[in-house]
């Protein structure tokens, strides 16, 4: 533990009272015990006995990222990494100056709470086996709620060394592994992808960066070009592509050249590979890491896996890394709400708690229902990650779509609701010393990152055209259905919902080029859906009335019909809810009001 956080951890046990002060600040108060629903979750994706282990570190981290980490990221945010081309002396030897509030982040993500290296080796937290998404996800959940440009090199490393075990060769694999999930900070390689290129960024097939054959080079190639966005740059290993020559050497044309390749570094003898950063990049958000542009001037490189087919490794690759993203909007978004409810249960005006004004709530109902979306996606595609790692049928097909439908819906939802819970702050959340302006800059990397909306929209329908995931989802939806306790009327309004937009989703992937026009609609259709069935089947196994009722006003406001300009009562099958479970108890999820949305 570092000595910023070992000292400012016990502050951050409650937040500090406000003694009616007009302007609430809930800085200092655990992220985790003010999200009572995400306790009432984890025991439904988590094996109990985990979940014990977890249960301490999740509070710690829940405290943590209320407080110390959430002071030291808004501290790396106004202090961004600089780049320097030279020692004093004159050496040649580029080196990124990272704020030391940053490292002191680095330390408690990569080295206390091990989370490039849960999913991949035996012994963190003390657990006898690699752990399962759901137990990472869960801990990043919290984490990314106090910082989200480290979350970036996490998921890199964690989805390159993901990447490197399925195809690399094994001595590469041997070499490289315990470097990239060690928790001893000092010996501990981070991950970076090299992939975007000025003229090549969701198009791969127009990859110029160069692979020569080498025999007197590291790992036997040479890679030659330009890459234009590389986050996390100073990396001990990268993933790469590159095109590779024929016999004649001359480039292979199209996706058939582009190749995956491991970029270390420093070379086995301790110099500096044959690279450069040419700079580093002025961004919106994610400013406390470093992302720059790299030059590749025969740098030495390994094959990762066959050549040729480094786009499908790399989509294995990137079908993790987007799954990150979704979590880390979950988190943006769930943070945000946070700071809403306590401001509107906190703050006075008119005589009136913020809470108790009709229209307020409405605003807050509007940034629960997204944010509880996300958070429950999260957790069902962590789950079917794990399936399909299992090698569990139908599994794969059920992550491949899920994937590209977080990534889509739930970054594009992050970036309303973290602008709309600014307003619920006022004039204060415009200001750089409140968590607000840091949430929404970096809201918007996540449309941009692994993918734009369009290309991960059309995604969705590429999952259905070439991997049948959508009856992967229809079968998936139907299991969710008949394990949850519903009234007759709402159970047929959600098998409705689920028919309509699998109608439409096929309809538009058997079109064609004319479908891809529809493919935006037709993968936000299927994550409402998806999101509001996969809620009922949370409700119904907590005993939830409020949840239920969640579930069932995502479909109401982002699925069904309505007259924007009618005052409509709520449908009767609406107020239906939840059936009582096997037992006839209804249980509360957590400390949270069961009739009440708020």
């Amino acid at each position: 533990m570092t000595s910023a956080v070992r000292h400012a951890a016990p502050q951050a046990q409650a937040v500090a009272p406000q003694a009616e002060h007009p302007v609430p600040d809930r800085q200092g108060g655990s992220l985790y015990t003010a999200d009572p629903e995400l306790r009432a979750l984890l025991p439904l994706y988590l094996p109990a006995d985990l979940l014990n282990v977890l249960q301490p570190h999740l509070e710690r981290m829940g405290e943590l990222a209320g407080g110390v980490l959430d002071e030291l990221a808004m501290i790396a945010d106004q202090n961004p990494p600089t780049l320097t081309h030279r020692t004093r002396s004159g050496v040649d030897q580029q080196r990124v100056h990272k704020h030391p509030a940053y490292v002191e982040l680095e330390r408690v993500a990569f080295s206390e709470f091990g989370l490039a290296a849960v999913s991949h080796r035996a012994g963190v937290f003390g657990w006898d086996k690699p752990m399962p998404p759901a137990a990472k996800y869960a801990l990043t959940y919290m984490l990314v709620q106090a910082e989200f440009g480290l979350c970036c090199p996490l998921s890199m490393t964690d989805s390159l060394t993901r990447t490197l075990r399925k195809f690399g060769d094994p001595a590469l694999v041997e070499r490289f592994l315990p470097s990239l999930t060690t928790q001893v900070f000092e010996d501990l390689f981070q991950g970076a992808m090299f992939m975007t290129e000025q003229g090549a960024g969701s198009d791969v097939a127009a990859t110029a960066t160069r692979a020569v054959r080498d025999p007197q080079a590291e790992g036997g190639w040479r890679l030659i070009g330009d890459k234009w966005f590389c986050s996390n740059p100073d990396a001990g290993l990268a993933m790469v592509l590159a095109r590779v020559e024929d016999e004649a050497g001359n480039a292979v044309p199209g996706h058939k050249g582009v190749s995956l390749f491991l970029l270390p570094r420093k070379l086995a003898d301790g110099s500096d590979n044959r690279f450069r950063i040419i700079r580093l990049k002025d961004k919106l958000g994610t400013r406390s890491m470093a992302s720059g542009e790299i030059r590749l001037e025969g740098a030495s490189a390994y094959l990762v896996g066959e050549p040729g087919r480094g786009f499908v490794q790399m989509a294995d690759m990137i079908n993790n890394s987007r799954l990150s993203n979704g979590v880390r909007a979950a988190g943006l978004m769930r943070r945000a709400l946070t700071e809403g409810l306590f401001i509107a249960r906190e703050r006075k005006a008119f005589d009136k708690r913020l809470e108790d004004m009709p229209l307020m709530r409405r605003q807050l109902l509007k940034l629960t229902l997204p944010t509880e979306q996300a958070r429950t996606m999260v957790f069902q595609t962590a789950e079917a990650l794990r399936r399909a790692d299992a090698g569990e049928a139908d599994a794969y097909p059920l992550m491949r779509i899920l994937t590209p439908l977080i990534k889509f819906r739930a970054c594009r939802d992050a970036r309303k609701v973290t602008g709309d819970a600014m307003e619920i702050r006022g004039g204060c959340g415009y200001i750089e010393e409140w968590s607000d302006p840091r949430l929404v800059r970096d809201a918007h990397l996540g449309s941009i990152w692994e993918g734009t909306s369009n290309i991960v929209a059309l995604d969705v329908l590429r999952a259905i055209r070439r991997e049948g995931s959508l009856p992967a989802l229809r079968a998936h939806l139907a299991g969710l259905l008949a394990d949850t306790p519903l009234q007759a009327t709402a159970r047929a309004t959600f098998e409705s919902a689920i028919e309509r937009a699998s109608a439409f989703a096929a309809s538009a992937a058997e079109a064609g080029a004319d479908g891809d026009l529809l493919a935006r609609q037709a993968a936000s259709g299927l994550y409402h859906v998806t999101t509001a069935v996969a809620m009922a089947w949370e409700a119904g196994r907590i005993g939830s009335v409020r949840r239920m009722r969640l579930a069932q006003l995502v479909l109401r406001h982002r699925v069904l019909p309505q007259d924007p300009l009618s005052a409509q009562a709520e449908p009767e099958w609406l107020a239906d809810t939840v059936a009582p479970p096997a037992d006839g108890v209804v249980r509360a999820a957590g400390a949270v009001d069961q009739v009440n949305v708020f």
